[in-house]
């Protein structure tokens, strides 16, 4: 197992590829957090308390845009090798297949967390920045943010965590699918279409449930810090879901690699 580590580590910072992919997520993240806290405060000016709705969850919402970097990194880590071939390689100099998967899950599991977070605070640094300017300051009952605040940082701890649960969910993919393009199509889809189904669907019980079975309606719910009472799932079961998505795909994918074909 040491050695695969080893092996995986010296492919990911060999390759220029996963280093530019991780900083893609970190500056999407923050970019989409900063833009999207600057244009709806300066919509929405705060003259009470209440007024912003949860400045947490929206100083967190470029974690929509930058998991998809994430998503393409994680993909490639694997179905890479199977399109230049390398994986032959890989399989002759480590035979047993799962502890190539469990060696390329470690190592990105790794890489994801650093990136989540640095991703994660830089977003609420610059809600920190940003609020306070359009009036969400403490004399009009909002509290600046703060790791310190319990629920901030729950919402803090869960994008990193949903982060790394996509990474696993898209290597669960492509090792079952074993093709770039069809394991980027498959986890954006994933990702990207039951938000979309949910607002289209007719019914107030179907959206309810696609947004509660969704891997990123239901993982991002974490992120939430008000008005629990009134989400599809609780935060932390909202984060299970994602993390049941993960695992079936990692278990899909484990028993296709260590049945098939290299």
């Amino acid at each position: 197992m040491r050695s695969a580590l080893h092996a995986e580590w010296t492919k990911i910072r060999t390759v220029a590829g996963p280093l530019w992919l991780l900083l893609g997520a970190i500056a999407a993240t923050v970019a989409l957090s900063a833009g999207a806290t600057s244009v709806v405060t300066s919509v929405v000016t705060c003259t009470s308390a209440g007024c912003g709705g949860d400045t947490t969850r929206l100083s967190l919402i470029g974690v929509m845009l930058g998991q998809a970097p994430v998503a393409v990194l994680a993909v490639l880590i694997i179905s890479g090798e199977y399109g230049s071939g390398m994986i032959r390689t890989t399989l002759t100099a480590v035979p047993r297949r799962i502890t190539v998967l469990a060696a390329k899950t470690v190592t990105l599991t790794g890489i994801v967390s650093a990136a989540g977070t640095v991703a994660v605070l830089g977003s609420l640094l610059t809600g920190w920045l940003i609020l306070p300017g359009h009036g969400f300051t403490a004399a009009r009952g909002h509290s600046a943010l703060s790791l310190a605040d319990g629920p901030t940082l729950r919402a803090a701890v869960g994008s990193v965590l949903y982060l790394i649960l996509i990474a696993l969910l898209s290597l669960g993919v492509a090792t079952a699918v074993r093709d770039s393009a069809a394991g980027i199509g498959i986890v954006l889809g994933l990702l990207y279409l039951f938000p979309i189904l949910s607002q289209t669907i007719g019914g107030p019980h179907w959206q309810r449930l696609l947004r509660q079975i969704g891997p990123m309606n239901a993982g991002l719910t974490v992120q939430a810090t008000t008005d629990l009472h009134d989400l599809p799932i609780g935060p932390w079961a909202g984060l299970g879901v994602t993390a049941g998505w993960a695992a079936a795909a990692l278990l899909a994918g484990g028993l296709l690699l260590r049945t098939g074909d290299a």
